[in-house]
C-alpha cells in the first residue's frame, strides 16, 4: 500500500459545508440521516468521502461463503483446488498459456560472495521483463527467493528497492539507496539475501522501473483501461508473480523445492497471492500486509482512495473470500506474517482477525507450527533490519 495515499480521518468526514451542500441536494444528511437510521434504510448519495451512503449494508453482505470451515467443501485439497479456480476466475488475465520463457542473461557483475545478472524474460506472450538475478558463490543447486517489490507511490524504482543496482542501472542508486534508508534500514534486502546463500529474483511490476514510471495519478486510468480491455492491472500482476516463482523454480541453479516468495508492503500482499496460486512457492514471507477487509474498509483508512488499491482489487472476489482466506490456499506450506502497530494503513482490528483466521486453517491441518505471526509493538510500515534478520533466520529453517 502507497504511503502517498496515507491521509488522516479529517479528509474523510464530510464537513459543514459539505453537509449543506448535500442536503440542499436532498441527500439526506442531517436530519433526513436520523430518519433514515432510524428506519434501517441507508443514506443516499456519498458519504464519508468516498463511500456509498449503504457502505454498512454491502459490507454486511459480505460472508466470504467459500472460506476454509465455511464452505461446504471438507476435504481440504477439494477446497484448496475450488478456492485457486475462483481467485483465478476473478483474475480477468488469460491463463498461463505456456508462452517460454527464453531468458536472457546480461550484464553480469562479481560482488561480495555472489554474482549479478540481469535477466530478460517474458512473463506473459505480451512482453518481455527484466530483472536482477543474483546467485551466491559456490555449488548448488541452492535455495531461493522470489523477492517482490513494494508501492509506496515511488514508481521510478522497482526491483531497485530490493537488490542494489549496478552496471546500467547505477544512475538509480541514489533513490534506490534513500527507499532502502526510509524502509530497510538502510540495506538492500535482495543482496543480503543473496550472501547468506539465496538465488534471488527481483523483476518489475508494470508501471514500475524500466516499464514506467507511471504517476500517482495515471494508477487509476491505467486500472480503468485494463477493465475497458477485458483485462485486470491486479490480474496481471498476480499471474506475472506466479510465471516469475516458476521460472526461478526451473533455473538449474535452484533446488525447485526449496523456492520462497517475499516482499514487504505491497511485495507482502504479493507475496502470499503468490504461495496461493503457485504450486513452485515452498514458503512466502509477509512483511506489512494483511488484513480483513471487512475491518480495512473504514473512514480515514488507506484503500478507500483508490490509485494503489487498484494493484491488489480483484473485482467481485470478495463476495466468495477474504484476503486471508485467500492466503490460506497455500496451507499447510509454511507462512510468515509480520505487522507493525504503528503501521497507520492496516487497523489492529484487521490485523487480530486475519491472524485469528490464518491460524484456525493451519491448525485444522495440524500445522499450527507452520505459521509464524508477529506484531512489531514499536514498529510502523518498515521492513526493519531486525524484522529481515528474523525472516532470514525463519527461511533458513523451513527451506
Amino acid at each position: 500500500m502507497s504511503a502517498h495515499d496515507r491521509v488522516g480521518r479529517r479528509a474523510f468526514v464530510v464537513g459543514t459545508g459539505a453537509a449543506a451542500l448535500f442536503a440542499g441536494a436532498g441527500a439526506g444528511i442531517g436530519a433526513g440521516s436520523a430518519a433514515a437510521a432510524e428506519s434501517g434504510v441507508a443514506e443516499s448519495g456519498v458519504v464519508e468521502g468516498t463511500l456509498p451512503g449503504f457502505h454498512a449494508q454491502l459490507k454486511e453482505e459480505l460472508r466470504f461463503p467459500l472460506a476454509w470451515g465455511t464452505s461446504p467443501i471438507r476435504d481440504f485439497r477439494a477446497w484448496r483446488r475450488a478456492a485457486r479456480a475462483k481467485v483465478e476466475e476473478h483474475l480477468f488475465v488469460g491463463p498461463d498459456d505456456g508462452t517460454p520463457y527464453a531468458p536472457e542473461f546480461a550484464e553480469r557483475a562479481e560482488a561480495d560472495g555472489y554474482t549479478r545478472e540481469s535477466v530478460t524474460v517474458a512473463l506473459t506472450r505480451h512482453e518481455r521483463v527484466r530483472g536482477a538475478l543474483l546467485t551466491p558463490h559456490g555449488t548448488g543447486p541452492f535455495p531461493a527467493v522470489l523477492l517482490l517489490h513494494d508501492h509506496g507511490s515511488k514508481f521510478d524504482i522497482g526491483k531497485e528497492k530490493l537488490v542494489r543496482p549496478w552496471g546500467d542501472g547505477e544512475a538509480r542508486l541514489p533513490s534506490a539507496q534513500a527507499w532502502a534508508d526510509r524502509c530497510f534500514s538502510g540495506r538492500f534486502v535482495g543482496d543480503e539475501l543473496a550472501r547468506r546463500g539465496y538465488v534471488v529474483l527481483a523483476l518489475d511490476a508494470l508501471g514500475w522501473g524500466d516499464r514506467g514510471p507511471i504517476t500517482y495519478e495515471q494508477q487509476q486510468a491505467l486500472a480503468g483501461n485494463f477493465y475497458n480491455l477485458g483485462s485486470s492491472l491486479a490480474g496481471l500482476m498476480a499471474r506475472e508473480d506466479a510465471r516469475a516463482a516458476a521460472f526461478l523454480a526451473g533455473l538449474d541453479r535452484v533446488d525447485r523445492r526449496r523456492v520462497a516468495a517475499v516482499g514487504f508492503s505491497m511485495g507482502a500482499f504479493r507475496a502470499w497471492q503468490t504461495a496461493a496460486l503457485s504450486d513452485d512457492v515452498a514458503a512466502a514471507a509477509s512483511v506489512c500486509w494483511m488484513t480483513g477487509l471487512k475491518e480495512v474498509m473504514v473512514p480515514g483508512n488507506n484503500i478507500l482512495r483508490g490509485q494503489s488499491a487498484y494493484h491488489m482489487l480483484h473485482p467481485g472476489l470478495a463476495r466468495h473470500l477474504d484476503f486471508p482466506d485467500v492466503a490460506s490456499i497455500a496451507a499447510p506450506r509454511p507462512m510468515l506474517f509480520f505487522h507493525g502497530a504503528r503501521d497507520s494503513l492496516f487497523t489492529a482490528e484487521g490485523v487480530r482477525v486475519a491472524y485469528e483466521k490464518l491460524g484456525a486453517v493451519w491448525r485444522s491441518r495440524h500445522a499450527g507450527e507452520r505459521l509464524h505471526t508477529k506484531v512489531w509493538p514499536d514498529l510502523g510500515h518498515v521492513f526493519a533490519d531486525r524484522m529481515q534478520d528474523e525472516v532470514f533466520a525463519w527461511l533458513d529453517s523451513v527451506l
